[in-house]
């Protein structure tokens, strides 16, 4: 990908890894446009940031994605980056009954928010001599936290959309990437993991994506995530799985 000279549009981009790849993207020069729920947040990152624009947008609203999307094109005709960031992570206890607000909600937010939104500016980004589009899944999509059984899911499911949909846009001017981030310190399950040494201090990470963005991989996969990306592949899925999800359980406990 061309980290220069874009116009870029990322959700969820008020915090977390949507904030760090605004801030990085922005600082390259290109400009930069930042959706999201919390306005606060929003706010906070455009003004620390001249000449970054903060939009309120709800991903979980339907109707509002179309009017949304010419929006955002209609202002900024030069758009030829979407980043599919925004998304939320809610633990489960599926041995209890429960009304699946969480479940509906991860849904909605992790994988039809980005379908949807994909859909209605794929015709503005087709208009460009060169564009991208990049969804942003998990290491668990590949190897699932028990503990979060729908979040895994949405995000393997995007793993799945992405592959098809750069299939399908192959002789296209729009490529398609997949960035996949390992357990990040961000605020995704609550305060406690911005401090969890477990997790990859963010800025790290941001550092690494950016380098790595320069090599037109379709995949952006730091180190520290390749053991999850890989396991089907090297025969090291059961035993990683058992051990990865029986260390998160003890330590959740």
């Amino acid at each position: 990908m061309q980290t220069t000279g874009n116009t870029i549009l990322i959700t969820g981009g008020g915090s977390g890894i949507g904030r760090g790849l605004a801030e990085a993207f922005h600082a390259l020069g290109n400009t930069v446009i930042i959706a999201g729920r919390r306005q606060s947040a929003l706010d906070e990152t455009a003004s620390a940031h001249p000449g970054m624009v903060a939009l309120s947008f709800d991903v979980e609203n339907r109707e509002s994605i179309h009017g949304f999307a010419a929006k955002v094109a209609a202002a900024n005709p030069a758009l030829n980056v979407l980043i599919n960031n925004a998304g939320i992570m809610r633990p489960e206890n599926l041995r209890e009954r429960g009304d699946l607000v969480d479940a509906e909600a991860m849904v909605t937010t992790n994988l039809l928010g980005p379908i949807r939104l994909t859909g209605a500016l794929l015709p503005q980004l087709r208009k460009q001599k060169r564009a991208t589009i990049m969804n942003v899944s998990s290491g668990l999509a590949f190897v699932p936290l028990a503990m979060t059984p729908t979040y895994c899911a949405t995000k393997a499911a995007i793993h799945s959309y992405t592959q098809s949909l750069r299939y399908q846009l192959k002789d296209t001017s729009v490529d398609v990437l997949e960035l996949i981030p390992p357990y990040v310190q961000t605020e995704l399950l609550g305060a406690h993991q911005l401090s969890d040494p477990r997790a990859m201090p963010l800025n790290d990470f941001i550092a690494s994506v950016m380098t790595i963005l320069k090599t037109d991989a379709p995949e952006i996969c730091v180190e520290q995530v390749k053991p999850l990306r890989h396991a089907e592949a090297s025969g090291s899925f059961d035993a990683f799985f058992k051990s990865f999800n029986d260390a998160m359980s003890a330590a959740s406990h």
